[in-house]
């Protein structure tokens, strides 16, 4: 008798431990927002789970992409264009070029044509931007991707 109610509550510690470890991940994700691990290119990454910054009457959605991991910034800003409202929140680096800001890291993650055949991509409301982060004007409620491609 004294064994099993041993081994009970041992199988029930065990239970109860899993349940946590499952909980901890789903209150990451559904109630903390989502998370990325700090491995591969994340490694160097500012923030690596969603994110909401700033003070303003517009609000738009930027969700970064990398590798199969993405994150979302919800960013409240007065800016005129993406690439002023990513910058009020230094998430965007890049050079100035010939066609305007090349975007070199996103969120402190690198890409660079140059050096390993990647790049940023944007992408506003699914579709590929003909337009710069630079040159890009956004108003309340859009939805934009950078996403690294290459």
């Amino acid at each position: 008798m004294k064994k099993t109610v041993k081994i009970l509550t041992v199988a029930l510690l065990l239970f109860t431990l899993m349940l946590s470890l499952a909980g901890c991940e789903l209150i990451d994700k559904y109630i903390l927002g989502n998370t990325v691990d700090k491995a591969g290119r994340w490694e160097d990454a500012v923030y690596r789970k969603d994110t909401e910054l700033g003070e303003g009457k517009k609000t738009v959605l930027v969700e970064v992409k990398v590798e199969d991991n993405s994150i979302t910034f919800t960013l409240h800003t007065d800016k005129e264009m993406l690439g002023d409202a990513l910058m009020e929140h230094n998430l965007l680096e890049g050079e100035e070029g010939a066609f305007g800001l090349y975007v070199k890291k996103v969120n402190g993650i690198t890409a660079d044509y140059d050096v390993d055949k990647t790049y940023w991509a944007l992408y506003k409301n699914g579709e590929y931007s003909v337009t710069g982060v630079d040159t890009t004007p956004i108003a309340d409620g859009e939805h934009y991707e950078l996403v690294c491609e290459g």
